[in-house]
Order: structure tokens, then sequence, then C-alpha cells
């Protein structure tokens, strides 16, 4: 029997909407879910039921809250299988990154249920006597949380445990393609106990997204947005923010340089470069866009890296293969344009390309040697199963092909020579840079985010996502029984600034 997937806001379904059909992409005819997509009034509506329930649900003492999210830890690795093969079959993704990206989801709670009794603020000394001053971090409200369904789980989770933990409410909009996994993980997130309305979901178009987030916004319902997306979308999302005078936290696209130096291990740069480049059909915001390989061992690295991309397996997911089928119809038709882009001076490894046969929205991996510095695959995030490949001769060269794009998620370089690996931290713009190892790969206790087209500076993960979810608040005391005022009623100890010994 096909699921039936709603909205639940302040704990109750939402039993209306547009129909849609979210399927399995290894068997495109077979449905896993019917979805009920909500409209912008159903949105703004779950805003104003979050701001109402936020108020209570801040006034839980910290360390509670951190138990709720250990709860929340215990209940998601109890239904690990359960969880990570709902994953399988409603993106594709093959089962044994589905089981990691479930663990992700436990150890994201592990790390924040401590942070109940971490949420430190600080006693600062007075400038003047008989007065103390504090600070305090404080939840910003409710927060506005906007994810993409190629981690349909582990990504909102980055942004569900800190915000629950620090005392907002949340309105999550998943997206639609994977709305079956979100609902299960909504549904385990409820059971641990948390009052209704702090939690809501709310499947819907991203059309009806904005205009209904846009309206939450003038109300005054939302106060923090958080977006994992493309960057075309993550710009409309910052402008709208920016109208409003608020932050949002913005985790964008990539095209994640991977340079590899003339003193490399080989066979562990193809290594990573495989795992990187087409891990979950080169689906991820970290996937590798471009190895930047030095001219002395080009053709070497190329031959090693095409034998290996050629030996792959690739089909049914819940078989031990490098990846599956592409995460819907819309990524394949994005995807078979990315594929135009191909220009007569390259060289296409290892063999076919587009679709493969057979009805799943299966794609031939494909590497594109000699692309150029102003060439589209260069120059712009290519989400799906290619991989471009282009030399350089110094490393700053490579360094300055690296950031080129503009982008500024991932990166990595193999080397066997410190310097080398540090004079590359310190000159690329992005905010991970991995050493001898691939450019994806997140632990749930650093901070994740990007610069440039790939965000706006915010971090999720680890304690650098605590600044997205609460603000500081300062407070005086002043016990003196007088109006002390700053800066002028400060006591003054002369110095003989003149004295020489």
């Amino acid at each position: 029997m096909t699921r039936q997937i709603f909205s639940v806001i302040g704990g109750k379904d939402v039993a209306s909407g547009t129909a849609y059909e979210s399927i399995n992409p290894a068997r495109p005819d077979e449905t896993v879910a019917a979805v009920a997509l909500a409209d912008a009034a159903t949105f703004t509506g779950a805003c104003r039921t979050a701001a109402a329930a936020q108020r209570e649900w801040a006034r839980v003492p910290a360390p509670v809250r951190g138990r709720v999210i250990a709860s929340i830890g215990r209940l998601v690795e109890a239904n690990t299988e359960a969880l990570a093969g709902l994953v399988t079959e409603e993106i594709g993704k093959p089962y044994a990154e589905a089981l990691g990206e479930v663990r992700e989801i436990v150890d994201t709670c592990d790390f924040f249920l401590g942070e109940g009794r971490r949420l430190y603020g600080q006693t600062v000394p007075s400038e003047m006597p008989d007065k103390s001053l504090f600070t305090f971090r404080v939840p910003v409200g409710v927060a506005a949380i906007v994810t993409a369904g190629n981690f349909p789980v582990a990504v909102p989770s980055w942004y569900l445990v800190p915000a629950l933990l620090c005392g907002n409410a949340v309105v999550w909009k998943p997206a639609e393609y994977a709305a079956a996994s979100a609902h299960a993980l909504y549904r385990l997130f409820a059971a641990a106990g948390l009052p209704a309305g702090v939690l809501n979901v709310v499947f819907a178009s991203g059309a009806d997204t904005y205009d209904g987030l846009e309206l939450a916004l003038t109300e005054g319902t939302v106060h923090k947005v958080g977006f994992t997306g493309s960057s075309a979308v993550g710009r409309k999302i910052g402008e709208l923010c920016g109208r409003h005078l608020q932050s949002p936290c913005l985790e964008l696209g990539g095209k994640n340089p991977m340079v590899v130096m003339p003193d490399a291990d080989l066979d562990l740069a193809v290594e990573g470069a495989l795992f990187s480049g087409f891990g979950t059909a080169g689906q991820r915001c970290t996937s590798l866009g471009t190895v930047i390989v030095h001219e002395e061992v080009h053709d070497e690295f190329l031959a090693r890296f095409a034998e290996a991309v050629q030996n792959a397996k690739i089909g049914e997911p819940t078989g031990d293969v490098l990846y599956g089928p592409l995460l819907d119809h819309r990524f394949a038709e994005r995807y078979e344009e990315y594929l135009t882009w191909v220009r007569p001076h390259h060289t296409v490894l290892p063999g076919p390309t587009g679709r493969m046969d057979g009805t799943g929205l299966y794609y031939h991996p494909v590497i594109v040697d000699g692309v150029r510095p102003d060439d589209r695959l260069f120059l712009e995030e290519t989400f799906g199963p290619i991989v471009g490949v282009t030399t350089f001769g110094t490393l700053d060269e490579a360094i300055e092909l690296a950031n080129r794009p503009g982008y500024g998620l991932s990166s990595s370089i193999y080397t066997t020579d410190p310097k080398t690996a540090f004079r590359f931290r310190s000159g690329i713009s992005a905010g991970m840079v991995s050493v001898n190892n691939s450019t994806s790969g997140a632990e749930a206790h650093l901070p994740f985010g990007g610069n440039g087209k790939s965000g706006n500076g915010s971090r999720q993960s680890g304690m650098w996502v605590l600044d997205q979810f609460t603000r500081w608040q300062a407070m005086n005391w002043d016990y003196s029984g007088r109006l002390q005022k700053a800066q002028m009623d400060v006591a003054e100890i002369t110095p003989d600034l003149g004295f020489r010994i």
C-alpha cells in the first residue's frame, strides 16, 4: 500500500493539498509515497503555530532539552535499518551510505545532548565598582528550515537538533521527492516527547514555500532561516531575508577542487577521486568537481582514474555498488543538460555517456579531461556523475585554478609535503580542506559550510552552529545605589608617562 504523507502542524495532520508522488528512482514506475503539498498560507500558519509553542519550549531548562535530544538519538539508533532502507528506496542512495547517513544523526544528537549543560554565558568585569556584567545565549525564536533531498535525514538533523536544543521552535520544509524519509524522521523526533507545535513539518513546492516564508517574515513569526540547496535559490533566500534585516544560514552548492601534486600517492588520490566524484552519483554539495593534477603525473593519474571508474559497480542501490540512480526525474533532466557542455577540445572517458539501459534513472559515469578555466564544466556546479580534469605547473597556479569558479565549500590536496599542504590551506577559499582525503566526508563535531557561491559564511555542525540558533544578550547589574554612567564615571589612575630609567 502506498504511504500517505501529510504536513504536520501543531501535532495534527493537514490532509488537504496538491497531490504529488514521490517515486523510487531505481524503478520510477513505483510510487513510494503519495504526498499532499501544502500552499503558502499553510506554511505561514505553521510559523504562527511555532511562534506560539516556542515561548513555553524556551522555558524548559536547557539540560532537560538536552535529554530530549538524547532520546531522539536513541530512537534514531533503534530504527537505523528501517530509516536507512526508506532512504535507499526513496532517493536511490546505496544502503551502505544510507546507514552512514543515519549514523550521522546519532552522532549529531550525541554531540548536542551535552550542550544543554554548556550553553555558557560569561561574567565580565565592569569598569565601575559595585557593578556586574553578564552575557547570555538566548534562542532566536522560530527557525524556518528548508532542506534538499540528497541527504534527506542527516543534513536536516544539523539544523533541527541544535535549533531545538537552544529553545527554538521549527518549521521544516523538506524536499518533496524525499517526503517519506522526512516524515519518518519527523515521527522519530516527535516520539522523543517534543510538545506539539515545537517541530512542524510542511511539504510544499518551492514557490509556495517562498511565498509563505515572505509573509511569515513580514508578520515577524520567523526569526531565522536555514537553507540547504542550490546557489541560485540561496541568493533569493538571502535577498528575502536581507529585506527583513535577517541573516540566513545558507549551505549551498560547490565546485569542489582536488589538487594532485607530483609527490602524491596516486592510488590513494584515485580512490579519493572515485568516492568524492561518483559516490551518491555525484549528487553531494561536496562532490568532486574538478581534479587539478600536476602535468608530470597527469597521464598516469588519468589512466588509473579511468580504469577505476570503468571497473566500478553501478546499479541497484540495495547491493554493493559505487552509486545507484539519480535522485528524481528533475535531476536526470538537469544532468542531461550538463552533458551538452562537453566541447570538441574535451576528451571523454572511460566510455559511454548518458542514461544506461533499463528503466531506472541510472547514468554512466563520465570523466572529462582537458577542461579549461573558461569552460562551463569548469566554472559551474554539475550535480551528477561527471568529473572534470585539468593540469597545472606550480602550486600557485593550482590554487588560482581551484579558487576560480567562485565557490568555496570543500577542497582537497594530495601531497606528502607538509609545506605544500599548509600553503594550499592558506590560499584556498574553501571553508573545508582535506589533505590526502576526499572532498566528501564531514564529521558531526566540525564546522560545515562554505564561502562565496557556496554560502554566506555561516556554519553547521559542532559548537559553531550555536551562533546560528542563539543570540547574545548582554546584562549589566548596578548595585551601587547610584547612577554610574559608562565611560564617564570611571576612576582615573594617572601615570607618569615621562618617567625614564
